[in-house]
């Protein structure tokens, strides 16, 4: 029976079947045994079913994860066994491009027999209601439940067979297989022979059935994950079934894990093309017959089509249609590439190939082959329905419109211009740029040069004798046109620091025509003193009014690096000038920055993301304290600067580093002279642009970076301090604070002894003092205070939701996180003084800004505090825990007395430690002195647990980043206060065994030479800037590490090293982060750092193993080398517990800050770190 598209996809039970959920074969396939279990019962056939362990829950019914290709049809049929028995067995059969394939039921996600489409050599009636599909050597018999339905099964099978093509994941094919051999399956009597092949594992009964295309079932391994089980055994596990797997020997139990996981890695990787591409909706029906989500494009038309249109594209030619898989050809989808198709999309695309299309002629999803290959051919091969250019037939005419256009964005024009004609290697008459792809690249024009660099050997569409062959010039887009007097000062090579005066300026009359921007001394001369190019513009700076002698001034930097300085008196001329040069400019893929009133735009060169080894083309905007980005054809987007993370430039002032959350860009300096402008006015648009809270630097979470370096180091330094915000600090430095803080509030660190508690407490009420608007804005601060008179104190609660809820979200996230502090500040008054009453008495005025001759200021701050966790719905949970970590803070602090006597050495640090696993119940609060070693802080935590060190135990402390996916164990003898400094919030410390430690003591007892040498897998870390290999995937180098140095060289014959690391200067870490996509799981991640005085280096990069054991041994040859020969304490872990060296006396003491926290709670926790490693050791005074 014929179905829709809707119903053709796997659909996953929601209960499996009890009739029978098995997938054992019917056909003799595995002598009647069992495959596997399921309830530990037989069914009525024999045939063992997946035991309760084996079966995962089922998943979502709408789930087509398992869908490999599209159904072309499918039903219940019933089928005769091979052996010749009388009886048949119902089966639901379902029928794609590659394979035939029966299930016991329609709800069963795995087989129980597949015939391979490719070795079906005849399909015949036989009989009533029967016919038979014929292979080389078996036959299979099914039977419909009528004649038309059996007659468009034999139909659809003999169109199937006619024009089968070998898919490149077909199993019968010797050259796709990536590892195959037997594997016993658990519950077998026998092995089935197992083919791993792309990203797909397929099951057969031996080898002979695998050679002839006919098998059991296949696994997607998008769905599945694979995971070690015992010596030989490993289970491979999906959402629907455990395949518990048996190997040979251990050995060859690795190879099948690696071959199975790099299926898995394939399949995962393989789909995010797809998914990208599929973003634009247009993309998700096929351009040809409309069918869904379409697996192929054809890259140089620029089309998205489904498996059976790719057929029929295939058969055209590579010379018209160069047919690539979104989900195999993975190295063919450059980001350029992607952006090609995500900018154009197929409707976009059809309105040109499918323009005159009659109805009678169009295909749906289940149009027939002939259908297909005969529309296919009339659309790409004929160009019959395009839409044609009105050049068409010119071909002067279409070279020149090639040549104009691909140095803009407009690409659908360029595909238009093409397969209308336009010679693509047509000379443009230009030295330095011959050819459309030469010009596209010279004006920044990627996605134009990848549509061109795709087409360059395409067989054009033929003509048609009924077309208009009337030539026409070509009409290039409107140009902007605009004239007048404007005031020039000569141009620059340097950026302006001075106040240029009026006389520096001289009268030219302007003009923008063309495309040129050219000057004149008057408007009655026709030689232009100078000119400049659209496309020679790369920035248009608008000054702030005032800044030079006119008053309405605006900059312009071009190509060749030189400025030139406009001015006028007249704001409407200045306005019109700026608007009609920025639109010369700019291109349409960012035409809405023209609507912003930028102080600022142009273009830029930046990398971003997982991209980071090619720079792509942005265009800037920057308004106010925001920065508008639009990158390629991507939408726009907003980058809130005051928001950063981090704002640096970095690479000798020629990288702007822009961290928020979640992303870095990277923004280069191409160009010196408008690179440094940017810069400036980047850095001046994220420091504090005012007085309002709107205004301030944030945080991530909207409070202002003051308040919570103020509040932190409080809640750190001052929470025991007697009478805290009720005593004055010394004005002169809370003035001088408060401008730090206003000038850029992200590079103040306060500091223990270089910052007294009560100036910082000032700084922070003065801050809300002098506060634009106020923190309960002018507009509603009296109906607080109002609310505050109310007796009825349920109702007084509703009444400061309501308004709370009412506040601007800066000032409602800055309210909370002060009447959060301000309630832990009274829960401590019997250390403190300053209870809920007094606390009111200060902050009331304060924050309402009010004079204090009453106090109902006062009591509407002690409702908030007192009420704190109803108002602001707290969790209680949350609350407790940070009470709880403000107590260990206090108790230590008063245990150490804090400031200890000068005499006395060694700062301490209190850092939270975890015992095996991450989670709350096995934190230790431990306290670090500046001289312990790792063994001690190890010794410590066991000690504190009574976890005896057993003999052949290797109890080890480890540096884990839960960002990078990685872990080192710290050798014994390592300091541990130098890694709380280098680590960030993502890392922490954890005591735990080292497993692998007495393998790789016993690797280096038996090794005779001390380094080792080696293949392995190498990739440079892509956030670096994009330095290192050009295509982001791992290559294969051998490596020698020596004594003094790991060397890198492309091959075992190179004689000079393209790379050389002294190997003192090297961390090595366990694991790659996954996104990497790493070739094996055997990772190292190795980072190389220099501690410069001036300025720190940092690489990383990745290797990968091919083995476990190979990991092991280059990971213990590096500690080797490191350490000497003493990877671990000869004498045991008992050594240890002697006294701990004290510090160098020279050490002072330090505050108590808990390592643990948000990003933001460790930038000011490890403040002290951040600036010098040594500051926190300095007296307290």
């Amino acid at each position: 029976m014929n179905t829709t598209d809707s119903d053709m996809s796997l659909q996953v039970p929601g209960q499996s079947d009890p009739r029978r959920s098995s997938l054992c074969s019917d056909d003799g396939l595995l002598d009647d045994g069992p495959l596997w279990q399921d309830e530990g019962t037989f069914s009525s056939q024999g045939s063992f079913y997946l035991p309760d362990s084996g079966r995962l829950p089922t998943a979502n019914k709408d789930d087509s994860s398992q869908l490999s290709a599209p159904v072309i049809k499918m039903g219940w049929l019933d089928k005769n066994p091979p052996q010749g028995a009388l009886y048949y067995q119902r089966r639901w059969v379902k029928l794609d491009v590659d394979y035939l394939r029966y299930f016991d039921n329609d709800k069963d996600v795995y087989s129980k027999g597949i015939i391979s489409t490719a070795f079906i050599t005849n399909v015949t009636s036989v009989g009533e209601l029967k016919f038979e599909v014929v292979t080389n050597n078996r036959t299979f018999i099914f039977r419909a439940e009528s004649d038309a339905e059996r007659n468009d099964w034999v139909t659809v099978l003999q169109d199937i067979r006619g024009r089968h093509r070998h898919s490149t994941i077909n199993p019968g094919s010797p050259l796709v297989p990536d590892y195959q051999g037997y594997l016993e399956l658990r519950g077998l009597r026998s092995k089935l022979y197992t083919v791993v092949a792309s990203d797909k594992v397929f099951l057969y009964k031996n080898i002979d059935d695998y050679r002839i295309g006919v098998g059991i079932t296949s696994i997607e391994m998008n769905v599945g994950n694979v995971k070690d089980t015992d010596r030989r055994s490993f289970d491979l596990t999906t959402p629907y079934r455990i395949f518990s797997f048996v190997a040979e020997s251990e050995q060859l139990k690795e190879q099948w894990v690696d071959a199975m996981r790099n299926a898995i890695g394939e399949a995962l990787s393989n789909s995010e093309v797809a998914e990208r591409i599929w973003m634009e909706p247009s993309n998700s029906s096929c351009a040809d017959c409309g069918a869904p989500k379409p697996e192929w494009a054809a890259i140089n038309l620029c089309v998205v089509v489904c498996k059976r249109c790719a057929g029929e594209h295939r058969g055209l030619g590579p010379s018209i249609s160069k047919v690539r898989s979104l989900k195999m050809d993975k190295k063919v989808w450059t980001e350029e590439l992607i952006q090609v198709f995500l900018l154009l999309g197929n409707k976009r695309v059809n309105s040109f190939w499918a323009a005159n299309v009659p109805p009678s002629e169009a295909l749906t999803p289940s149009s027939c082959s002939e259908e297909r290959r005969r529309f296919i051919a009339n659309k790409y091969r004929q160009g019959k329905y395009r839409k044609y250019h009105l050049l068409y037939g010119n071909q002067k005419e279409l070279n020149n419109a090639l040549c104009i256009n691909v140095q803009c964005s407009d690409v659908l024009e360029t595909l238009s211009l093409i397969f209308c004609g336009a010679d693509v290697n047509c000379s443009t008459g230009m030295t330095s740029n011959p050819s459309p792809l030469s010009l596209a690249l010279a004006h920044s024009q990627p996605l134009q040069a990848e549509l061109i660099n795709h087409n360059l050997n395409t067989e054009l569409p033929g003509s048609s004798e009924s077309l208009p062959m009337e030539p026409e010039h070509y009409l290039p887009a409107p140009c902007v046109s605009h004239n007048g007097f404007l005031f020039k000062t000569a141009s620059m090579v340097r950026a302006i620091t001075e106040r240029k005066v009026k006389d520096e300026f001289s009268r030219r009359w302007c003009m923008l025509n063309d495309g040129t921007f050219s000057y004149y001394e008057s408007d009655k001369n026709s030689n232009p003193n100078g000119a400049l190019k659209a496309s020679d513009i790369v920035c248009l700076a608008v000054d702030p009014p005032e800044k030079h002698g006119y008053d309405y001034t605006f900059e312009l930097y071009s190509e060749s690096e030189r400025l030139y300085l406009f001015g006028t008196d007249d704001p409407e001329s200045h306005k019109e000038w700026v608007k009609s040069i920025a639109k010369s400019f700019i291109p349409a893929t960012a035409e809405p920055l023209l609507r912003l009133g930028f102080e600022r735009i142009g273009r830029l060169k930046c990398k971003e993301g997982l991209n980071l080894q090619t720079s792509k083309v942005g265009w800037f905007a920057l308004v106010g304290s925001t920065l508008h980005v639009y990158l390629g054809g991507s939408q726009g987007e907003e980058i809130h600067l005051r928001k950063l993370n981090e704002l640096s430039i970095q690479q000798d002032n020629e990288v702007l580093v822009l961290v928020e959350k979640g992303r870095t860009l990277y923004i280069e300096g191409e160009r010196k002279l408008d690179f440094s402008g940017w810069c400036v006015a980047i850095q001046a648009a994220a420091g504090s642009g005012g007085d309002t809270l709107s205004q301030q630097q944030l945080t991530e979470t909207d409070i202002p970076i003051i308040v919570h370096s103020c509040i932190g180091y409080i809640t750190q330094c001052g929470l025991t301090s007697e009478g805290i915000y009720r005593k004055s600090g010394v004005n002169s430095r809370v003035a001088a604070l408060c401008e730090r803080f206003r000038r850029d509030a992200r590079s103040v660190f306060l500091k223990e002894g270089e910052h007294q508690v009560d100036d910082v407490s000032n700084t922070l009420k003065r801050f809300f003092r002098e506060l634009e608007e106020g923190l309960f804005t002018s507009q509603d601060s009296k109906t607080w205070l109002s609310i505050a008179a109310n007796q009825d104190e349920s109702m007084k609660i509703s009444q400061y939701k309501v308004l709370l809820d009412k506040l601007p979200r800066v000032n409602k996230a800055t309210l909370q996180a002060l009447i959060n502090h301000l309630y832990c500040v009274q829960r401590f008054s019997e250390l403190n003084q300053m209870n809920l009453h007094n606390l009111a008495i200060v902050f009331g005025p304060t924050l309402f800004q009010t004079d204090g001759k009453d106090y109902t200021a006062g009591r509407a701050i002690e409702d908030l505090i007192e009420h704190y966790t109803l108002i602001f719905e707290v969790d209680e949970q949350q609350l407790k825990k940070q009470l709880d970590e403000i107590k260990v803070i206090i108790q230590v602090r008063e245990k150490l007395n804090t400031k200890f006597p000068s005499t006395e050495p060694g700062g301490h640090f209190i850092c939270t430690v975890y015992l095996e696993e991450k989670k709350q119940t096995a934190e230790q609060h431990v306290k670090i002195p500046g001289a312990m070693t790792a063994a001690e802080l190890t010794y410590e935590v066991l000690d504190r647990r009574n976890i005896p060190v057993k003999e052949k135990e290797y109890w080890s402390c480890w540096e884990v980043c839960d960002k990078e996916e990685m872990e080192r164990p710290l050798h014994y003898q390592e300091r541990v206060l130098p890694i709380l400094h280098s680590s960030g919030s993502d890392s922490n410390l954890l005591i735990k065994k080292h497993l692998a430690m007495e393998a790789m003591l016993v690797y280096l007892a038996s090794k005779v030479d001390p380094s080792k040498h080696g293949m392995m897998k190498f990739r440079e870390e892509r956030s670096i800037l994009g330095l290192g290999l050009s295509s982001g995937n791992f290559h294969d180098r051998y490596f020698i590490l020596s004594f003094t140095s790991l060397r890198m060289y492309k091959d075992v014959r190179s004689n000079r090293p393209e790379r050389d690391w002294p190997v003192k200067n090297l961390k090595v870490y366990l694991g790659i982060k996954k996104k990497l996509r790493p070739p094996t799981c055997w990772g190292l991640t190795v980072v190389y750092e220099i501690k410069k005085q001036e300025k720190p280096e940092r690489q990383q990069w990745y290797l990968c193993c091919d083995t476990q054991s190979e990991m092991r041994e280059w990971h213990a040859t590096f500690l080797s080398i490191q350490y000497d020969g003493d990877v671990w304490c000869q004498d045991g872990f008992q050594q240890t517990r002697a006294s701990r060296v004290l510090p160098d006396t020279r050490h002072g003491n330090v505050s108590l800050i808990p390592l643990r926290g948000s990003e933001n709670e460790m930038r000011n926790s490890v403040a002290t770190f951040s600036q010098d490693p040594l500051a926190i050791f300095r007296d307290v005074r």
